[in-house]
């Protein structure tokens, strides 16, 4: 290569290395000129600030100190995490359950037409509504329609869920590949097979993945429900926050971390059980050659 072109080459790698790192820095620039408006703007002093870092520290403190355990009531603790979890397996499981038709008549390609796709938007949009409210706020609104007690929390989690998983389960009903349908029609199915076979079968890896990891996440989000009186731990969470027993709260923390990590290995072995599924062997003849 000429020495002038050689020279050239590197002149625009040059300048090109210079456009990006103007780039980040230019980015980086304007996340500090956020942050420090966002301070200013709300009135978050410097002496605020470092006031709350130590008061953090203090609270870490006070967490690691466990005091007076063997007198804590252990078996009333472990009885609200199972009520928490069996609230978060029943507003689930009626979720999925609710939220499977409501998938197909939101899915596109299932619901064609005009009369159809008018059907599908209406759906679209209740189930907007639904997954647009947090799961606090419906369980503020179930508290006072059905008192407090697991039942609100069960109703709230199947109001979220039914909303955010049945938009889910419908993308899930819209990505699949077309060509099985054509052949199913080819073959004259009528409508239901196709949904059967064609949609709801190569969906259907997606919607359990989809269902166990809400599982997952509403047992990390019940707790939230207690201090609204919806039932679970969370009661026994605003207990002890009120007190001022954070060593309390961080044991209750690390064994819902458990409890979350035990339903994590669960639902990954699930996802191998149903989804990656086991090689199918060929079948054999009597001869013992492989039958093609």
């Amino acid at each position: 290569m000429p020495p002038r072109q050689s020279r050239l080459d590197h002149m625009a790698l040059l300048r090109a290395q210079l456009h990006y790192l103007c780039r980040v820095g230019g980015l980086a620039l304007a996340g500090l000129l956020y942050f420090y408006w966002f301070f200013s703007r709300y009135g978050i002093s410097p002496d605020q600030f470092s006031a709350g870092i130590g008061q953090i520290g203090l609270y870490l403190q006070r967490m690691f100190i466990w005091q007076n355990f063997t007198d804590w009531p252990l078996g009333y603790y472990l009885t609200q995490i199972l009520m928490t979890l069996a609230i978060v397996f029943t507003g689930t499981l009626t979720a999925t359950a609710i939220a499977l038709p409501l998938s197909f008549l939101a899915a596109r390609n299932i619901m064609q037409g005009r009369l159809s796709g008018a059907v599908a938007l209406l759906i679209r949009r209740l189930l907007d509504i639904l997954r647009g409210i947090d799961m606090a706020i419906w369980g503020l609104i179930f508290v006072r329609a059905v008192g407090l007690g697991p039942l609100a929390g069960v109703l709230a989690i199947i109001m979220q869920d039914t909303g955010l998983l049945g938009r889910l389960y419908a993308e899930g009903h819209e990505a699949v590949d077309r060509a099985p349908g054509k052949g199913l029609d080819a073959v004259g199915a009528n409508g239901l097979q196709k949904h059967r076979f064609a949609i709801l079968t190569q969906s259907f890896p997606t919607l359990l993945a989809l269902s166990l990891f809400q599982i997952e996440s509403n047992t990390r989000s019940a707790a939230v429900l207690g201090f609204v009186g919806a039932g679970g731990i969370g009661l026994v969470y605003a207990e002890n926050m009120r007190l001022w027993h954070w060593d309390v709260v961080m044991f209750i923390t690390l064994v819902m971390v458990m409890v979350v990590m035990a339903m994590d290995t669960l639902s990954a072995w699930l996802r191998r059980r149903y989804i990656v599924g086991n090689t199918v062997p060929l079948f054999k003849n009597a001869s013992g050659t492989n039958e093609k």
